[in-house]
């Protein structure tokens, strides 16, 4: 068994409008943008990243905004819900600030002792807010949001599959524990994690399998320290049988990816060596950032993408 690996390091989707994207995260849900970047393979398309402060390890939703993209068929083999962490009694704040923005999907209820607020993202992305308490995790301050009701970060992601027992196993052998049931539902954690140390596994065998599009999870990735730990990890997937990409370097972590028998794209990605590698903490988010292969397209890009605020 792996231990490694310490929770989420981020959770990569979907979406057909940057600007509404980009409103949606740092307006809607009061998250910084940390990072405006584009697609390394389709550099006409922004990579926008969206966390805490720094964009911590475990706090950070990144989109691809695919102009005018289809939506998603929801199913099998895929991402159902992104559950960010807020902490107790927060709920009725969230309630209403966001139906007074106009938020589709809106539905209490409470799963495994936790208070949960659904809600759905601008392309109908499956989202919930969830109670935690003692969350040590601090929150961005920089929004509108009071900072004791603010998003801390993930809490989990629910894979949403037709059979959940090679990806159970797959999870243990993570470093994940099975540790509570729910109808159809099992709940898997790391002792000692990052903060966002939950996957749920939801089982629904008469369920098609899902069809990616706007408001489709890409990938979910986990976060190890280093380099060092990647390699380890990835030796270990390949030992036992899974087809592991090469490091990729994604300018602000280190990057492996692997299909899991769900169908569910995995990446492990590095702590190191984070957002703040190319802009200063202070103005994360505000300038386009470019990969150096890319670094030539700057003028074309400059004035092709869509401007964002902020």
């Amino acid at each position: 068994m792996l231990n490694q690996i310490r929770g989420l390091h981020h959770v990569t989707s979907i979406a057909g409008d940057a600007a509404v994207n980009n409103a949606f995260f740092t307006r809607t849900l009061g998250l910084r943008r940390v990072k405006k970047t584009v697609n390394f393979d389709a550099p006409d398309v922004y990579h926008l990243y969206y966390g805490d402060e720094t964009g911590s390890p475990g706090t950070v939703m990144t989109y691809f905004p695919f102009p005018g993209a289809r939506g998603g068929r929801p199913g099998t083999g895929e991402v159902g819900t992104t559950v960010f962490a807020v902490p107790r009694d927060a709920i009725g704040y969230w309630k209403e600030r966001l139906g007074r923005l106009g938020v589709d999907g809106l539905a209490e209820d409470t799963l495994l002792g936790q208070k949960r607020l659904h809600l759905a993202g601008p392309d109908g992305d499956g989202f919930a807010l969830v109670e935690v308490e003692d969350d040590a995790r601090q929150p961005w301050t920089g929004s509108d949001v009071p900072a004791d009701v603010a998003i801390r970060g993930f809490h989990s992601t629910a894979l949403r599959l037709r059979d959940g027992g090679a990806t159970g196993e797959l999870l243990r052998f993570m470093g994940y524990e099975a540790s509570e049931t729910a109808e159809g539902l099992t709940r898997y954690r790391i002792t000692g994690g990052n903060g966002a140390h939950v996957i749920d596994v939801e089982v629904m065998p008469n369920i098609a399998h899902g069809v990616q599009g706007a408001g489709s999870v890409h990938h979910v990735a986990f976060a190890v320290e280093n380099r060092a730990a990647q390699l380890e990890v990835r030796k270990a997937l390949m030992d036992t049988g899974f087809q592991v990409t090469p490091v990729i370097d994604r300018d602000y972590f280190y990057a492996i990816y692997f299909r899991t028998p769900g169908g569910v794209l995995f990446e492990i990605a590095t702590n190191e060596p984070g957002f703040s590698r190319d802009e200063d903490t202070a103005h994360l988010g505000e300038a386009l950032r470019l990969p150096a292969q890319h670094a030539h397209l700057r003028p074309y890009l400059e004035a092709h993408l869509q401007k964002l605020e902020g």
